[in-house]
């Protein structure tokens, strides 16, 4: 007959005493292991200025090539404020290391008619024409002390409809631009609003993130009526894009701004009406597929 053994209560304490060590032991192995890998991913990214030192850019012109979509920012902090990985800066610098000047002739600007007119080497009067006329598209603005709008341009892009439109430069104006001229229109806000639109739209897949781009240029009337649900109109509100960069913060400025971000003839806001219920139609449908209202 075969008789059972059994190991002393106290030997089983002891082995359980040691299987709850090696657990726990485990255990804050896994959380050093992801408090490293949480540590090596924040030292992989740096902030705003460092990330201008090491491109040798000003943190205005790193902005403006964030805008342009020549250099990536990585995810932003608990604040908001830009992070950008290391990764993204070294391939920045391989792209422009025959030319170190690269990256800044990129993103040079000017700002006003005078000293735009310079670039293109022609006068204030005919650089306002051809602005006002859509041939030259503003990338961004600022608000003087007297409120009024100065456009910014990038000088390369000057300095290539200079070489692609010699033409343009000099002569009499063309009847169609001297007929907007009578009319007193000016496209300068219509056709930075189109561009920066479409720079919002490159950085981004997510149907309800596009949707949100398309939806913060929309007047509030036209937005209300295009959207009538008022929890879809959150979720766009949260995911709307910040202000560009230098949008003014002085709020008799700031005023005077927020004109500039919202469309303004009927066909303008009708375009962007429609292209915000198209974005809403892929947006709901895969709401509808993951169950969740939002970006996934």
């Amino acid at each position: 007959m075969t008789q059972m053994v059994t190991a002393p209560p106290q030997d089983r304490a002891v082995r359980e005493g040691e299987k709850a060590a090696v657990r726990a032991d485990c255990a804050a192995q896994t959380q050093t292991q992801t408090q490293t890998q949480t540590q090596a991913q924040a030292q992989a990214l740096v902030g705003s200025a460092q990330a201008a030192g090491e491109l040798g850019l000003t943190r205005g012109e790193l902005a403006r090539a964030v805008q342009l979509g020549i250099v990536r920012a990585g995810p932003p902090t608990a604040g908001g404020a830009a992070r950008f990985a290391r990764a993204e800066l070294a391939r920045v610098r391989a792209a422009a290391a025959d030319r170190p000047d690269t990256l800044r002739r990129q993103v040079e600007t000017v700002a006003g008619a005078q000293a735009a007119a310079e670039v293109l080497g022609v006068g204030p009067s005919r650089f306002t024409r051809l602005a006002r006329c859509g041939h030259l598209t503003p990338v961004g603005y600022r608000i003087n002390r007297y409120r009024a709008v100065v456009w910014l341009y990038l000088a390369a892009e000057l300095r290539e409809f200079a070489d692609r439109e010699p033409g343009m430069l000099r002569g009499t104006a063309p009847a169609e631009d001297r007929e907007m001229l009578a009319a007193k229109e000016d496209l300068r806000p219509r056709t930075w609003r189109g561009r920066h639109v479409g720079l919002l739209l490159r950085r981004t897949a997510d149907p309800w993130a596009r949707a949100a781009v398309l939806a913060c240029v929309l007047p509030e009337e036209e937005l209300r009526s295009a959207v009538p649900d008022p929890a879809e109109r959150i979720v766009l509100a949260a995911l709307a894009p910040p202000p560009p960069y230098g949008h003014p913060q002085v709020p008799a400025a700031a005023a005077v701004a927020e004109g500039l971000l919202r469309a303004g003839p009927p066909d303008e806001v009708h375009w962007y009406r429609t292209s915000l219920e198209f974005a809403l139609t892929g947006a709901r449908s895969q709401s509808k597929s993951t169950g969740e209202r939002g970006p996934t």
